[in-house]
This record gives structure tokens, sequence and C-alpha cells, in this order.
């Protein structure tokens, strides 16, 4: 289906890594990535010996950003916002630099300040995570952000001098083992958290959220150890004791025993442990709990403030549901039969509730089952409830746990055959209950009737009514005097997996 679209790029030139992101944006204030290519330039490096950008490392960004430039112009890219930050901010050769970019590949650098890059990064997280309060710590190659927040206001921000590579590059001397360099780097960069005074009177139940490769990485090894069964990086909970055991394991190895660690990127080994060391520091400065880490930064940042103006002013306020319509429009999807489901679905969650005595938490993976249900068909008809539920585990949403993405995709697997797949069950026991196994099968049978009930995709059922009478359940449709005939037959196919479910008879009138 042709979509009524405008696809641009966005380029990260950091102090470590220089990445290029194409996105679609879609019409109403939504967009999609359609692309994502990562290179190491490693533009701040040795830069503490005179302030310059050193010219090994000026060749290789230009030879990338050349590269990045052919991908553009091969994607009927509309427009190419680039960006640079600390390495290039702080460079006495900073003008030269973004003249000889300009001139090799016709790219405008923009120079965000501190205050500009902590914007973006903040827009980045607050537009993709349900999470009321936290900090925000961005560790780049350069330098680190710290964004302190609570209920989508910037409470506090600051730009410190130091990040992974400038942090391993401070350490290099010879003689120092890896631990007394990690020693080293945490003295430091607790001395530099004393000094801020904001950071003591930090608020009860704040995140620590993560961004940035390093994080990134710390949650790749964790998946890896505990044969995680998603590959998500976003909204990938690791814990202050798990954190703490994955440091001391790393603090001591030498280079080439961290190049070997699975799931740790090989261009990011020497790096790594600067950024763990980094991390350690602050977690004993202010607190915390967990890492929640973040996939969204600086570029999703950019991708809102283009694709959704109204970020500029206030954040998304309803995170799942903007999620959920970007893939929607994406997929090219029936909006208004899927929003007629869900609102069925909601009816009937609340007219069976003293049967299922489900919590209203649950509402969010039925919302996302319901509104996703059909997007499998955009893979094929046939057997479309088992693609629609692949591509919900592999949405990557946002604004949803892990834990409720599954269950959702469950959900939505049921809703033309009321059968759950046991086997593929078992691959997430680590993450679901047998409570979330029973409430699967009350929420499947749900969003399998609302769909029945607007099975000609016109919306003639406008209300159900439920009555509990003993062992039967008598359901009451509403159609205002419509012929809702074809709904009523197809929903009557779930009576044998409502009794399953419910424990209970059901009479569709």
């Amino acid at each position: 289906m042709e979509k009524d679209m405008d696809k641009i790029a966005i380029i990260d030139l950091g102090s470590n890594s220089t990445r290029l992101v194409l996105v679609d944006i879609l019409k109403g204030g939504y967009f999609q990535v359609v692309d994502d290519i990562k290179e190491t330039v490693r533009l701040a490096q040795d830069m503490e010996i005179d302030g310059f950008l050193q010219p090994a490392r000026i060749a290789q960004t230009i030879k990338t950003l050349k590269m990045f430039r052919r991908l553009c112009d091969a994607n009927n890219v509309s427009r190419i916002y680039a960006y640079a930050t600390a390495a290039v901010r702080r460079a006495k050769n900073q003008r030269s630099f973004l003249d000889e970019v300009h001139a090799s590949t016709g790219i405008e650098l923009k120079v965000l300040n501190s205050d500009e890059e902590a914007q973006l990064v903040y827009q980045g997280v607050i537009n993709s995570m349900d999470i009321p309060r936290g900090i925000i710590m961005d560790i780049g190659g350069g330098s680190t952000q710290l964004i302190y927040y609570n209920r989508k206001n910037i409470l506090n921000t600051v730009t410190l001098p130091f990040g992974s590579v400038v942090l391993t590059d401070m350490v290099k001397q010879d003689g120092l083992s890896p631990a007394d360099k990690s020693q080293m780097i945490e003295k430091y960069v607790s001395a530099e958290l004393e000094k801020l005074d904001w950071l003591k009177d930090v608020l009860p139940d704040t995140k620590l959220i993560g961004v940035g490769g390093s994080f990134r990485n710390i949650g790749k090894i964790s998946r890896m150890l505990k044969k995680y069964p998603l590959s998500m990086a976003h909204n990938y909970v690791v814990s202050k004791s798990e954190f703490a055991s994955l440091y001391s394991n790393i603090r001591s190895l030498e280079l080439d025993k961290t190049m070997k660690i699975k799931g740790l990127s090989s261009v990011r080994a020497d790096i790594f442990p600067s950024a763990l060391a980094a991390i350690n520091a602050f977690i004993n400065t202010v607190g915390v709990d967990e890492i929640v880490i973040s996939g969204s930064g600086l570029r999703e940042g950019a991708m809102f403030r283009y694709a959704v103006p109204s970020t500029n002013e206030k954040p998304i306020s309803d995170v799942l549901g903007h999620s959920i319509y970007s893939l929607l429009n994406f997929f090219g999807e029936n909006i208004p039969h899927a929003e007629q489901v869900y609102n069925l679905s909601i009816q009937l969650f609340k007219q069976l509730k003293v049967l299922h005595k489900l919590p209203r938490s649950y509402v969010k993976v039925l919302r996302t089952a319901a509104m996703l249900h059909d997007t499998g068909n955009r893979i094929k008809y046939y057997d479309h409830h088992k693609h629609s539920s692949y591509v919900i585990l592999n949405s990557n949403l946002y604004g949803i746990s892990h834990k409720d993405l599954v269950m959702a995709a469950f959900v939505a697997s049921m809703h033309r055959k009321g059968d759950l797949n046991t086997v593929e069950f078992m691959r997430y026991k680590d993450l679901l209950t047998e409570e979330d196994f029973d409430a699967i099968l009350k929420l499947g049978v749900i969003v399998r009737i609302a769909e029945s009930f607007d099975r000609s995709m016109s919306s003639v059922i406008k209300g159900i009514d439920c009555d509990v009478l003993g062992d039967s359940v008598i359901m009451k449709t509403d159609s205002q005097g419509q012929d809702c005939s074809l709904e009523i037959k197809d929903a009557m196919t779930a009576i044998q997996d409502f009794r399953r479910a419910y424990k209970k008879n059901l009479q569709i009138l």
C-alpha cells in the first residue's frame, strides 16, 4: 500500500562513533526507522594532546560521511539533519573541520551546544518511555550528560567533561593494571559528581535511565547471560546487583579477554571498562536500585522533533498510543476497525470483571493486542493472527514493558483461533507466570469476541451488556436495529474457548 510520507536522514557524529538513521515521516505526526548504520570513528581520540581533532580521525570521519551521503542519495532522502557533539564542540579546529566536511560531502553539520544536546536526548527518552521520574545518563565518547526530570519537567541538567574515550585516554599510562585504571576513573568521576548539590536531593523512586552504546552493550551482555528470549534493548532492566557482578568480572580483565565477552561490540572493548567505572561511581553516589536501558536518545529526539513538532513544546502524553498508531499508519491498517475492536474489548473487560478479576494494569496488554491484532495481514491474510503476534513481539513498541509486550503478542495470536501455543509460551517462562497464562486466555477470548463483533468492519454493534446468571453469561448486543447476524454468528465460534477461560457457558443475543 502506498504511504503518504517523506524520508529524512539523521546523522549523529559523536566522539566515538557516528550513526546514520533513515526515517519515514508519515502523515499525522508518526514515523518509522527504515535503516540504521553505525561506524566507529573515534573523533575524540588523542584530543587531549593539543585540543585539535587529529588528521587521521578527520580522514576516517569524512570517509564515513561520504558513504552516508551515498546512502542518502540512493534512498531519495529529502532532508539531512546532521549533528556533532562534544568532540567537535570543544575542538580548536572546529571551523576548518566543518568546512572540510561540507566541501567533501555537502553535509552541513550543526554543532550542538550542551543544552541543545541534552534537550534532544531528553526528547528521545521522554517520548518513548513511561517512567514518571528519572535521571538520564548519556555516556558519549567525549562527554556525559545527566538530565534529571520529574513528571515530564526537567529539574536539572549537566554536561560533564568526560566520556568513555576521554576517560580511557586519561588512564592510558603504562604500568597500570585494568583494576587500577577502573579505580582511578571511579575516584575521578565520584569527585565530579560530588560537586553537584542537586544529586544529593534526588527524590525516591527515581530511575537511572541509561542512554548510549555502553548501556546498550550492558543490556546485550545481560540478555545473553540470561538467555533472555527477547533481543530488545529498549526498556530492558538490569538490577544493581547484576550490574555489580558484571562490573566486578570485567574491571580486572586485560583487553584481549574483554574483546571475547559475548554481547560486547569488539570496537567498544577498549573503552567499555571506563564507561562501567563511571556508571558504578554514579550508582554508588546516587544510590539507585536498577538501570533501565533506553534504546532512544539524541537521534530519536530529532525524529520526534521533526515528525511530531508539538513535542518541542510538550512531550507526548500517551507514549504507548503514539507508538501503536505509528505502527498502524506504517502498515496501512484499517484504523477505525482497530479502534472499534479495542472499544468493544474494553466494554467486555469491564462487563466481565466480576469473572476475570484482572487488575487495571492488564488494560495495556489488551489495548496493544486489540489495536494491533490485524497487523499480520501485511505478511499474509491466512494465519494472520500468528503473523500479528510476531509483529507485536518484534515491534519495539514504546511505553510498554517487555512482559506486557509478550503477553499482548500471545493475546493477539488467539483472536481467530482460541489455541495458545504452549510450546512457544515456555520460551518466555522466566518472564511470565501461571497467573499470566490464565490472564492471556481470558484476554484472548475478549479480543476474539470483540473482533467478531466487528466482523463486517462497519461498527454495527455499538454496545454490549453482560449478565452473569449462575453458570451462564448472557451477552446482549446493541446494534440499534441494524443487522448484526454475521457478527453474532462469528462470535458463537468462541463459545468453547470462553467456557475454557471463564468456566461459564456463553449465550449471545
